[in-house]
């Protein structure tokens, strides 16, 4: 029987398995910081996608009662701590009423609840209607009432602070802020 000749590189050495051990152990890391990237994203993301629908309420609220647009201004953002009551149909209809539902839109009324209070889609969201430009029906000038609707919401991360006004410096850091908003204008239409 003869024996095989031995080659001095068969086979892996310990050196080579280290290796490939430490840039698996970085490559599988590098995964996991990019799915927590992904899921603080898919957060925001949703968020953002609630406020966009709690914006649109509003506005379609003033714009189903445009001849009281401005009893829907607010002085203080409605939402968290706010003093709306816990039940809305004590309120009168009407803005009242609608800032009232807003409100316990706001606080995540229609979300689930987590031992027996509302867990809203966002972070402590607030609400505000600010009057941009009071509508002017004298004949000839006609000038609509021009409003903004805002939601803010608490962020995950900070990030460049939003130039709106609704809910500033109540979320610690202003760059933890979130906030959108749409203008609406309210028209005048017996006015010539």
């Amino acid at each position: 029987m003869r024996r095989a000749p031995t080659l001095p590189s068969a086979g892996l050495s310990l050196v080579e398995v280290l290796v490939t051990v430490v840039v698996l152990a970085f490559g599988l890391l590098g995964i996991a910081a990019l799915q927590a990237k992904v899921q603080v994203g898919s957060i925001e993301a949703y968020q953002r996608a609630q406020a966009v629908v709690l914006v649109d309420d509003m506005r379609a609220r003033i714009l189903g009662n445009s001849a009281h647009a401005a009893d829907y201004v607010t002085t203080a953002p409605l939402g968290k701590n706010d003093a709306q009551p816990a039940d809305c149909t004590t309120v009168a209809i009407g803005s009242a009423r609608d800032q009232c539902e807003w409100s316990q839109e706001l606080k995540g009324a229609a979300e689930r609840t987590s031992a027996g209070a509302a867990s809203g889609a966002m972070v402590d969201a607030r609400g505000c209607v600010e009057q941009l430009q009071a509508p002017d029906p004298t004949a000839g000038v006609c000038k609509p009432g021009i409003y903004r609707v805002s939601v803010a919401w608490q962020g995950l991360h900070p990030t460049k602070a939003p130039g709106l006004a609704c809910g500033a410096n109540q979320y610690g850091p202003d760059a933890n802020r979130r906030a959108i908003a749409v203008q609406l204008a309210v028209g005048l239409p017996s006015c010539s």
